[in-house]
């Protein structure tokens, strides 16, 4: 979801969907018959763009984030970023259109991104005018001169699937002239930077749409989209494709998402996922390569899930995943997806100091349906076995029917890392598994 002070949104992200109108033009591509599913592109061997993604809840004085933006974009006083905020209501179902203070539609909120990054140092920034109440401007000729004449773009948040309707010939799944426009210019060397959705939809195939980690941990994934939180949809046919070596999922901290992104990575058969966190960024370096590597900035960080050694089924109990891999990259780790590197410079190796019982969690995914529920629940238990002498901890869902525990465990090689030499900033190589109903909830060894 759009994450600017200006544009209210639901607490929980992009999960209840799109507005009433915006959803029926959504759900009549989604009616229509499906084409196709279209087959992914093996990725070019170099590329000179590069990608800023954003978990949302991106902070107007997050200097780091449009600063690099911005110079990836050709500096201060050089960076033209045109502004794409189609993933917003349009102005014809804002009923505060009129209102500069109050409005929160696709228009208003582009010219509210303009002018933060033009108080960052952009020589211009423009909103590009491509949304619900302007579809055939995406294959305007005029408005593809207005993206050329760039050297940066940004999408903003709201619902994903608008970018699909817009930009995507919806169920189509072809590029409008604009979004070809723009992946020429990444493809030549532009930066790409999006928030929330607008992070989101830069996924490669199986992008998801929607859903809480409870329900998506019992239930599994669903190919669409779906306006309900108790459904993990996803979009067989990707968003745009400017990200390969991963999935993305964003407000992960906040929102508990890592179990819907683990659920979808095993059912989908990917690898790996980014689950970003809110105000930080993924950098992504040669963007849609076979050479993609990232970097973290920003206030919080960003989960490596692994599951190339994983293996996951169905028991008598419910779903389980074994053997996947825990990994919280913070501020200036770097990782390379093809290796499976990490780099945390200015880090050191942190020895545990206390022999305390990891707190008890249950609600590690941090449920909505849990008012007194905490965000970054899985990372904070994940960051108390680092601190502890302890070697596993549990923690289980606030659900129980069946109640899930994930089981956090230091195999041969964990490495903790502090930025200060006393909290663990960055884990890397937990190892993961979730089982169904499970005995012993809230227990360490």
């Amino acid at each position: 979801m759009n994450a600017h002070t200006r544009s209210p949104r639901p607490s929980r992200g992009m999960r209840r969907g799109a507005g009433a109108a915006g959803l029926a033009v959504c759900l009549a591509v989604i009616g229509a018959a499906p084409a196709p599913a279209s087959v992914p592109l093996r990725p070019p061997a170099t590329s000179r763009g590069s990608l800023v993604l954003v978990g949302g809840g991106l902070k107007d004085d997050n200097t780091q984030v449009y600063g690099e933006i911005i110079r990836r974009a050709g500096g201060p006083g050089r960076a033209r970023i045109g502004v794409l905020t189609a993933a917003s209501v349009p102005a014809s179902q804002d009923p505060n259109a009129d209102d500069p203070a109050t409005c929160s539609n696709s228009a208003c909120n582009g010219a509210y991104y303009a002018g933060l990054f033009r108080q960052h140092g952009a020589a211009d920034a423009q909103w590009i005018p491509v949304d619900l109440d302007h579809l055939a401007n995406a294959e305007s000729d005029a408005v593809v001169e207005q993206i050329d004449s760039m050297t940066g773009f940004f999408f903003g948040g709201g619902d994903q699937y608008r970018y699909v309707t817009t930009l995507l010939h919806g169920d189509r799944h072809t590029d409008s002239k604009v979004l070809a426009a723009i992946r020429a210019k990444l493809k030549a060397g532009a930066v790409v930077a999006g928030s929330s959705a607008g992070a989101q939809i830069a996924s490669g195939p199986d992008m998801l749409t929607g859903g809480d980690s409870y329900p998506a941990l019992r239930d599994g994934s669903h190919p669409g989209y779906f306006d309900d939180p108790a459904v993990l949809g996803y979009l067989p046919e990707g968003g745009f494709g400017f990200l390969r070596s991963g999935l993305v999922d964003t407000h992960t901290g906040t929102a508990g998402r890592e179990g819907r992104s683990l659920r979808l990575a095993a059912d989908t058969g990917h690898d790996l996922v980014y689950a970003l966190d809110e105000d930080t960024a993924l950098v992504v370096d040669h963007a849609g390569s076979s050479r993609e590597r990232v970097k973290v900035i920003g206030s919080q960080g960003v989960s490596l899930l692994d599951l190339s050694g994983a293996h996951a089924g169905e028991g008598p109990a419910g779903w389980h995943l074994h053997n996947a891999r825990y990994t919280y990259l913070s501020s200036g780790d770097s990782y390379d997806p093809g290796a499976g590197t990490v780099a945390t410079p200015g880090k050191r190796a942190l020895a545990p100091t206390s022999h305390d019982p990891v707190p008890s969690n249950t609600d590690v995914f941090h449920s909505p349906d849990n008012t007194e529920g905490a965000p970054y629940s899985l990372r904070g238990t994940a960051r108390a076995l680092a601190s502890s002498t302890l070697h596993t901890a549990t923690a289980t869902t606030y659900e129980d029917n069946p109640r899930f525990t994930v089981t956090l465990a230091e195999p041969h090689g964990f490495r903790p890392l502090s930025a200060d030499g006393h909290t663990p900033h960055t884990l890397v190589g937990l190892r993961l598994d979730i089982d169904a109903d499970q005995p012993g909830a809230g227990t360490q060894r």
